[in-house]
């Protein structure tokens, strides 16, 4: 298996990887519209391959402030093989390297075992109140 920087070539299996892990996403989180509109400002995607496959993917932001991570989806078939670890540990070093020194994550509250995951990479829970608006 390999982490590596998104491709054009890479479009139809991120979109199937994001619409399989994801199924139950607003509109707005539609992969191809994401895809487009991330690579409008950058190119944070970071591609698990195996066997010329994608097999696990994940965003990344930096504002110049903080960084994020969005969209960290492995294939139902490959995981607790350590792929999410490795893809969020390229994407934290990417960041690093221009500057980030703080990386944010949001997951619904529901979601406890992703919680327990992020908590051993060592992520912790803020006090905070996510808000956000959507701009027609």
């Amino acid at each position: 298996m390999i982490i590596r920087r998104y491709l054009e070539q890479d479009r139809a299996g991120l979109i199937q990887l994001w619409s399989e892990t994801f199924p139950d996403d607003p509109k707005h989180n539609e992969p191809s519209g994401m895809i487009e509109a991330k690579l409008l400002v950058d190119d944070l995607i970071f591609i698990a391959e195996e066997s010329q496959s994608i097999i696990g993917a994940c965003m990344a932001g930096y504002d110049g402030h903080r960084g994020w991570l969005y969209a960290v989806a492995v294939s139902q078939e490959h995981r607790r093989r350590g792929i999410a670890k490795r893809l969020i540990k390229e994407a934290i070093k990417t960041l690093k390297n221009v500057g980030c020194i703080k990386v944010n994550l949001q997951i619904r509250a529901e979601n406890h075992e992703v919680q327990e995951f992020y908590e051993s990479l060592g992520f912790v829970v803020e006090k905070r109140i996510s808000m956000g608006v959507f701009i027609e």
